[in-house]
């Protein structure tokens, strides 16, 4: 049994759902354009003997990171192997496209780039699987072509380092939208010059930098997103934008008080914009129970108090392929980089694993019979599963 069917199992064991549900929560899944509104590609796994050789050359902290992704997002799939295992894991999930992690956590350029041209690169390779998508249209057309696709989203806005002067600052937004960059989270976890990230006890808003922020991204097409900020940053980036607002992967805060929570304030403002708020699938974020049934109790309730149209998935997760080689760490300093501040220590206990396996990102067919089993109607659970996400997409570059 591969872990995929493992974790099916596991999430059908929870949800119960009757033959009749179950049935046509899988058909209509599978019939239906499936977007993930903020997630990863099944990445390969197994040893990188690059790794050892920078630790003993005394490699940095980014280096070495870069040479980890590098392998997972390209190098391992030199194995046809892991190539077959990729492609089984998308069509298990019935995913058709993800916004895709693409851009280092903060704001720096250079970082940014590795891991974009990282995703760029794997989708111009292996084109019998990918089919690269920059602008709407051409997502539910690589769909309807039996074809996967990355739609790219950064975990911050690129800033310069030498800041001359406001709007110099904001030239690099527009540079990477031509890059194929579609959506910016405007803070990470940390206050920045836009704002206040959702870790800073301050909650201090959007600052004036971040309003010209917004209006840039408004101007050029990306979507600005507040998964990583601070509740009233998220408000007055709401208020303040001419076009829809995302949290593409957070928690309800009427359900949690988890950091990533947003709360029903920030849902509206969001609303209010058109945008949606994507729901996590990280068993802490969610809370109570932790697994999959809350985590359809988080969509649920979004969509009873603010409506259909403002919901999304947005899983932030990905799928390690397997490999008969374990994986290779890559060096770690003692400690944490600036930009991955958190206001709890981070990983995954013994305890919580089968709960935060029932909502893998493969199980993505049973989060559409989980709505079933809710009694949405067909053409709402398409909102959820990828309809809003291609809206927002289409209404930001309107």
């Amino acid at each position: 049994m591969s872990l995929y069917e493992e974790y099916h199992k596991l999430g059908l064991d929870i949800l119960q759902p009757s033959q009749r549900d179950l049935e046509h929560g899988l058909e209509l899944h599978k019939n239906s354009f499936v977007f993930d509104a903020y997630g990863f590609m099944p990445l390969g796994n197994g040893y990188n003997a690059r790794l050892d050789e920078l630790a003993a050359a005394g490699a940095g902290r980014d280096e070495s990171r870069y040479c980890d992704e590098e392998f997972r997002m390209n190098s391992s799939f030199e194995d046809p192997s892991v190539v077959a295992d990729l492609k089984a894991a998308w069509e298990f999930a019935g995913v058709d496209c993800i916004f895709q992690n693409s851009g280092v956590e903060g704001n720096d350029i250079e970082n940014m780039l590795q891991r974009l041209g990282c995703y760029t690169y794997i989708t111009d390779r292996l084109t019998d699987i990918y089919e690269r998508a920059v602008f709407p249209g051409q997502l539910t057309d690589i769909w309807k072509r039996g074809k996967k696709s990355l739609y790219m989203t950064t975990n911050g806005v690129p800033l310069p380092g030498k800041l001359v002067s406001p709007e110099e600052s904001l030239i690099y937004i527009s540079v990477f939208f031509k890059l194929g960059v579609r959506m910016m989270h405007l803070t990470y976890n940390r206050r920045n010059l836009i704002g206040d990230g959702c870790c800073e006890a301050a909650n201090g808003g959007l600052s004036n930098f971040g309003k010209m922020v917004i209006a840039e991204m408004n101007r050029v097409g990306v979507i600005p997103d507040v998964a990583h900020s601070g509740l009233q940053t998220s408000y007055d980036a709401a208020k303040c934008s001419s076009k829809p607002v995302v949290a593409s992967h957070a928690v309800a805060g009427g359900l949690s008080t988890h950091c990533r929570a947003k709360s029903d304030e920030v849902i509206q403002a969001i609303k209010e914009t058109g945008g949606f708020v994507g729901i996590c699938a990280h068993s802490p974020f969610l809370q109570h129970e932790m697994n999959i049934k809350t985590f359809i109790d988080h969509i649920d309730y979004i969509a009873r108090k603010f409506g259909v149209d403002h919901v999304a998935i947005g899983t932030d997760h990905g799928y390690s392929l397997r490999s008969e080689v374990p994986a290779k760490e890559p060096a770690r300093r003692n400690r944490r980089g600036w930009e991955n501040y958190w206001s709890q220590p981070a990983g995954i206990s013994p305890e919580i694993r089968p709960l935060y396996n029932s909502i893998a990102w493969t199980n993505w067919p049973l989060f559409t019979v989980g709505l079933v089993q809710r009694g949405y109607t067909d053409d709402e659970i398409r909102k959820i599963i990828g309809g809003n996400v291609l809206r927002v997409c289409q209404e930001t570059l309107a």
